[in-house]
């Protein structure tokens, strides 16, 4: 492999009308009109979405835009704030509705609503909807968290890195089509190029509308463009899902106060990384605390399932230190190795540590951006290694490891997305297994990729024999954790630049309790 200067962007793995509405008394609530379309007409034309379960509620969000790609960013709606009723109910008909209020949509927050549910049952569906200008929105299914102490069942997916332009949005709706429990969404949900200007081979299938994002406005507009998307809004309106960002929500390869390029210093960098935390908390299902203050945003918390498991969402790109060797890919720079370099900040490292040794969780498992497993990119003798991963910075890396093993934490699991590629890792310390990687593709960044490895991809998993599975392909991961066991299955698409594709099973993997390390099934 070439050791030259090569932008990561550029050598990543692979990466070389809506949701019908539920009315009452229709109890087909998840079909679509069609692969990819999008909601041209109504406030509801982003459809809706729930979030960040407790044992007695969770988030609702919709955000009001009639001309949802208009170019000022404020969705085609007035300059004032309008009331939004919402309800939720214990069926999907809505004859069994235990909750009804008001919010507010306001300007100011980009027409979107976020209501904080408290009081319900745990463990349990519901569904929910809203009214605003005389119209009904399509109606969503989401799941209180068990109750403490509860063990029992979950089913969970997760996902990252869709870009619009590269493909077609079919893994949402397959994964929407599973209705999990949970969905983790670990990054890059939307990207912030101009039409064309992240190309793939072969061209790609659909446009960005506007230009790249930088300010409120192109933000807004550019989430916006996204949610109009059918697959997306039926994989919102199936589950709850729980949010973390990547950098494209930003801007490529940030990190903290850095723009992508530090040799050629962008002066609104901090005003446009500002503007891109505004639209994100608009455009998900995020409780107050996640409420944006100025450039920053608190977006790292833990999500509890019961006694089964505790999810610890990590934010990876908001509190890091620089990517050493000017982030070429892969890099050899001794730098990466200085233990006092971090890639969560030292708060929220402690945060996760103090976490894991409060824990009483039968699985602990991070949800994340970036590669975490060691991985040598480099073939023969010398090795090369990622700097926008865990790789990168060594010393962060060492003490989670040392973390887990302080706090005695009986299955640490850490998923991971951002490379475009399906991965399975197994987590060394030594000679000892600790942990678990499960690595997911991409929902289309990198267009249809390829089953088949090159022969330079065999030749370095060849010098990385603790990977037990990669694959070239979009899609996701669909998982069912119990007492017992963690059960991963990778589900691939044969491709993304035409709808409507089927989703296959690429493999399926256990991980036992009390015993890290991946079994194929």
């Amino acid at each position: 492999m070439d050791v030259s200067k090569l932008s990561r962007r550029h050598v990543l793995l692979g990466g070389a009308a809506g949701a019908a509405a539920l009315t009452v008394g229709a109890p087909a609530a998840w079909s679509l009109p069609g692969a990819g379309a999008a909601r041209r007409a109504g406030v509801f034309s982003l459809g809706v979405a729930s979030g960040d379960p407790l044992p007695d509620g969770f988030v609702l969000w919709t955000r009001l835009a009639a001309d949802p790609l208009a170019d000022d960013g404020m969705g085609g709606m007035p300059g004032k704030t309008l009331p939004v009723q919402w309800e939720v109910a214990e069926d999907e008909n809505f004859t069994r509705v235990v909750r009804r209020g008001e919010a507010q949509a306001a300007p100011e927050l980009g027409h979107s609503v976020h209501v904080e549910l408290e009081g319900l049952r745990p463990g349990r569906d519901y569904f929910y909807r809203f009214r605003a200008q005389g119209e009904l929105s399509p109606a969503g299914r989401t799941r209180t968290a068990p109750m403490p102490g509860a063990m029992g069942e979950l089913h969970m997916a997760f996902a990252s890195c869709a870009q619009y332009e590269h493909g077609y949005f079919t893994a949402y709706r397959h994964l929407g089509d599973e209705r999990p429990d949970l969905v983790l969404h670990l990054g890059d949900y939307q990207y912030e190029y101009q039409a064309g200007d992240y190309e793939i081979p072969g061209g790609n299938v659909r446009d960005h509308v506007g230009p790249e994002t930088e300010t409120l406005a192109n933000y807004r507009q550019r989430h916006a463009q996204y949610k109009t998307d059918a697959d997306l809004q039926h994989a919102h309106a199936a589950a709850p899902w729980v949010v973390v960002w990547d950098d494209h929500e930003v801007d490529n390869n940030w990190a903290d106060e850095v723009y992508e390029h530090p040799e050629e210093p962008q002066p609104n960098f901090l005003e446009r990384r500002k503007a891109a935390f505004q639209a994100y908390y608009e455009n998900m299902p995020l409780r107050r605390a996640q409420v944006p203050q100025g450039i920053d945003l608190r977006l790292f918390r833990r999500v509890e399932w019961g006694s089964l498991a505790t999810f610890h969402m990590l934010d990876t790109r908001q509190y890091r230190d620089d990517q050493v060797g000017d982030d070429e890919f892969p890099t050899q720079d001794p730098a990466r190795l200085d233990p006092k370099r971090s890639l969560t900040g030292a708060e929220q490292e402690r945060w996760l540590l103090q976490g894991l040794r409060s824990s009483r969780a039968r699985w602990d498992v991070l949800g994340q951006q970036v590669m975490f497993a060691e991985i040598d990119y480099l073939n023969g003798e010398e090795k090369a290694y990622n700097p926008d991963a865990w790789d990168g910075y060594v010393g962060s890396r060492k003490r989670v490891i040392e973390g887990w093993k302080q706090a005695g934490t009986r299955n640490p699991v850490v998923l991971t997305g951002d490379v475009h590629t399906h991965w399975a890792n197994e987590i060394h310390d030594g000679e000892n297994v600790v942990a678990t990687e499960l690595t997911a593709t991409s929902i289309t960044s990198g267009g249809d990729g390829s089953a088949d490895l090159t022969d330079e991809e065999k030749a370095y998993l060849a010098e990385n024999p603790h990977v037990k599975l990669y694959n070239n392909q979009r899609g996701y991961i669909s998982t069912k954790i119990t007492e017992d066991n963690l059960e991963a299955t990778y589900k691939v698409l044969p491709h993304v630049s035409k709808p409507n594709a089927e989703a296959q099973t690429l493999a399926t993997f256990t991980i036992q309790d009390g015993t890290p390390g991946l079994n194929r099934a």
